[in-house]
């Protein structure tokens, strides 16, 4: 061969191996463009702007409910518990706070002052004045008394104040000892008739 057929040859090879070459790069650039095409995918948040606008919606509304509920729950245990606490105050302190007080009910705690005690024809004790510090406090009873009720002794009384006087209604009368404390303490206590318990 000539130099011109062997270049034809070799010319012709190599067509003929760039044509195979041309047609494999082919298949694998669209091969390689399959394999790097994605679809496109929507993310799943997206949502038309109207089912977006009835979401937004209703959870504003979830929102305003939940306040609400909040809201009422905390005056529910607000009421519970100022209901259920009654209030401890001396006899001076509650002339203090007189006005703030009203005809709610509370304890209020003094010295059951000497002569004071009146009795009705039963015996049952009617009214008696008790003391704290300088303030005297007159107290309308219908509680029944106590065995160790008797004057001079620190007593809590539950009850509430009657209109604008300060005349102390009493519906409970408790001594500030109690049986347990007498028992612990005996000849500390004086019963009305004198004995020692």
């Amino acid at each position: 061969m000539t130099v011109d057929g062997r270049d034809r040859a070799i010319a012709g090879g190599l067509s003929t191996e760039s044509a195979d070459t041309e047609q494999a790069g082919t298949e694998q650039a669209s091969d390689a463009l399959d394999v790097l095409r994605v679809p496109k995918v929507e993310p799943r948040d997206s949502v038309p702007a109207v089912i977006a606008a009835r979401r937004r919606h209703t959870m504003s509304r979830l929102g305003v409910v939940g306040v609400v509920l909040f809201v009422a729950l905390g005056f529910l245990i607000y009421k519970a518990i100022s209901s259920a606490v009654v209030y401890f105050k001396t006899a001076q302190e509650a002339v203090a706070v007189r006005s703030s007080l009203g005809d709610s009910t509370f304890q209020i705690e003094g010295l059951v002052v000497k002569g004071s005690i009146e009795k009705d024809r039963q015996g049952s004790v009617t009214s008696f004045r008790i003391s704290s510090g300088p303030v005297t406090v007159a107290v309308a009873n219908s509680a029944p008394q106590p065995a160790l009720f008797q004057q001079n002794i620190p007593v809590v009384l539950v009850g509430h104040f009657v209109g604008n006087t300060n005349t102390f209604a009493s519906q409970q009368i408790l001594v500030k000892h109690s049986n347990a404390y007498i028992a612990a303490h005996p000849k500390r206590v004086r019963a009305p008739n004198g004995s020692v318990h």
